[in-house]
């Protein structure tokens, strides 16, 4: 886990300089033959886990449905589920390259690699690594800023409990974005609010899963958060009657009772987009990083439980944050990580460069990091 810290730290900050707006993407496009009229596009998409109800994979199939809509017969699209990253997903990505592929979809950090590696084979196909931060002429890559839901989500966490538990795969600053955020926000609101944090090493377990959040409860956690796969955490969380901030999807159908409010994913517009650009001719490499500005991340599917005081403050702060007004880490007073020192200093805010390469748990996170 640290050796995958250390590589994506070393090399994102030399990315941050390149991501542009989302809303930029297609003026970045350079002159490329459109798709032959009559002859549909096949675009691809590979998921890491089994395509579910809710959660990671359900958010990008939901992408993949949305451009099937909104394109219909000029694009043909399929999927292929529950693949392993490293050599099965290599295989896996050429495999579609060679069947006429002319776009593959690759949303997976740990597919980054292997999707560097067969685009290098097929220049004439297009590739977007989502989550990966490497580009090629015909490798894009696209995120989205998962910690500015996350510092919402810990809002209404902070008015509801003070103990929180955390289920995470593994220690890399996506992750610890998240997790900073999550506490910042819960101790805006509730400045005694505290974390504890349990790494799986892997993004989908379930059964893992629902033993770390069982752990972190028997611990005192009043309301779990996490950054898995599966919907084994919410569906801990209604079993035992305590609270849980649902992740990349709504997942009130498994926690009814459980479910404070879901941090979604919405990838419908972005696929749709750089599908479309591939049909015109007009698609580019680059690299996007959005957010709630941006639509790709939202706040929404509040529980029966949460009262409607914290709905609308959480759904003011959201507004807030899309019109620039509210930034997770920016410091009125100094920030300092939970071993001391100062990690924002008063009066400041964070750039791109510094949360991408971020390797510390702020104060109010009991857990230390992995070395």
């Amino acid at each position: 886990m640290y050796k995958n810290l250390v590589a994506r730290c070393a090399c994102a900050l030399a990315a941050a300089s390149f991501f542009i707006p989302f809303s930029l993407i297609s003026a970045q496009a350079q002159a490329q033959a459109p798709q032959p009229v009559g002859e549909p596009l096949k675009a691809a998409f590979v998921y890491v886990a089994p395509l579910t109800d809710a959660g990671w994979v359900r958010q990008h199939e939901e992408g993949r449905l949305a451009v099937q809509a909104a394109l219909g017969s000029r694009v043909e699209t399929r999927y292929v589920e529950n693949v392993p990253e490293g050599a099965d997903a290599e295989r896996v990505i050429r495999d579609l390259a060679q069947q006429g592929h002319r776009i593959i979809f690759t949303p997976s950090f740990g597919y980054m690699e292997p999707t560097l590696k067969v685009a290098r084979e097929f220049p004439d196909v297009k590739f977007e690594s989502i989550t990966g931060y490497k580009t090629a002429p015909n490798v894009a890559a696209a995120n989205a800023r998962y910690y500015e839901g996350r510092y919402l989500a810990g809002v209404a966490a902070g008015r509801m409990a003070s103990q929180a538990g955390y289920v995470a795969g593994f220690p890399i600053p996506e992750v610890i974005q998240g997790i900073n955020a999550f506490t910042l926000g819960m101790r805006s609101v509730n400045p005694k609010a505290q974390l504890r944090v349990v790494f799986l090493g892997e993004w989908f377990n379930p059964p893992r899963e629902r033993d770390a959040a069982m752990s972190l409860m028997n611990q005192g956690a009043e309301v779990l958060a996490f950054h898995t796969g599966s919907t084994a955490v919410m569906a801990a969380a209604q079993e035992r009657g305590k609270l849980a901030v649902a992740y990349h999807s709504d997942m009130r159908r498994v926690a009814p009772d459980a479910q404070v409010v879901a941090v979604t994913h919405v990838w419908t517009d972005y696929y749709t987009r750089r599908v479309k650009a591939a049909l015109d001719g007009t698609w580019s490499s680059g690299t996007v990083w959005g957010g709630v500005k941006d639509g790709m991340i939202r706040v929404e599917g509040f529980g029966s439980k949460v009262p409607a005081a914290v709905r609308d403050e959480v759904l003011a702060r959201q507004a807030d944050m899309a019109a620039g007004r509210l930034h997770p880490f920016a410091a009125r007073e100094a920030v300092k990580d939970n071993e001391g020192r100062v990690v924002i200093p008063a009066g400041s805010t964070l750039g791109d460069a510094d949360i991408l390469n971020m390797n510390w748990f702020v104060d109010g996170v009991v857990t230390r990091l992995p070395k």
